[in-house]
């Protein structure tokens, strides 16, 4: 069976040009789902009903790339699920087809964009945090108990867990405390 999704990004909008093109390609009209909510959204309802509802055997077609995923990276994670489900997509005015080997390839191609774009973001936003760092700018939630505090209950307990306990802290935070503080806690400290 042909499922098809339209979406516009505003109430404002009409779907009568998409649905128009769905029903021509073969798409059973009972099952073209229609949304109106940005791309951008990561909850559509009608996406997910649509994502339910198709089985193996199946093709979801829709009429640009666009319509389906919020970015290249969200569309090859759509299609990959309906890939794994054994369903085929359809895309009309790209000419994509991934129930035939062209359209696997061409898909698997944008997938690849899709995937060096993730990187490319990746990196900008690690450089980005560098460059905010080497400005003095701090990540993360402040440091809520002072260090000579921690030492001293490391100290008096004689072990991270029972400092913690102390502190009423978790381990991973009296740790990351007395590491950053130069304290060697490799050897427990005897009370005293």
């Amino acid at each position: 069976m042909k499922v098809g999704y339209a979406r516009v990004s505003s109430t404002g909008q009409s779907l009568k040009l998409q649905v128009e093109a769905l029903k021509q390609a073969g798409c059973d009209p009972k099952h073209i789902y229609r949304e109106k909510l940005s791309g951008m959204t990561a909850d559509r309802p009608k996406l997910r009903e649509m994502l339910n509802f198709v089985r193996e055997g199946d093709t979801v077609c829709i009429t640009k790339l666009d319509r389906l995923g919020r970015s290249l990276n969200d569309l090859s994670t759509i299609v990959g699920q309906l890939h794994d489900e054994g369903v085929g997509f359809v895309v009309l005015d790209q000419n994509i087809d991934t129930t035939t080997r062209e359209g696997k390839l061409l898909f698997g191609i944008l997938s690849t964009f899709a995937e060096f774009e993730n990187e490319l973001r990746r990196e900008r936003q690690m450089a980005g945090i560098r460059a905010a760092q080497e400005k003095g700018v701090k990540f993360g939630r402040k440091q809520e108990l002072a260090t000579e505090d921690v030492i001293a209950a490391y100290k008096d307990q004689g072990s991270i867990g029972k400092a913690a306990k102390a502190l009423g802290s978790t381990k991973p935070t009296v740790h990351r405390i007395l590491k950053k503080a130069g304290v060697n806690t490799s050897i427990t400290t005897p009370r005293g």
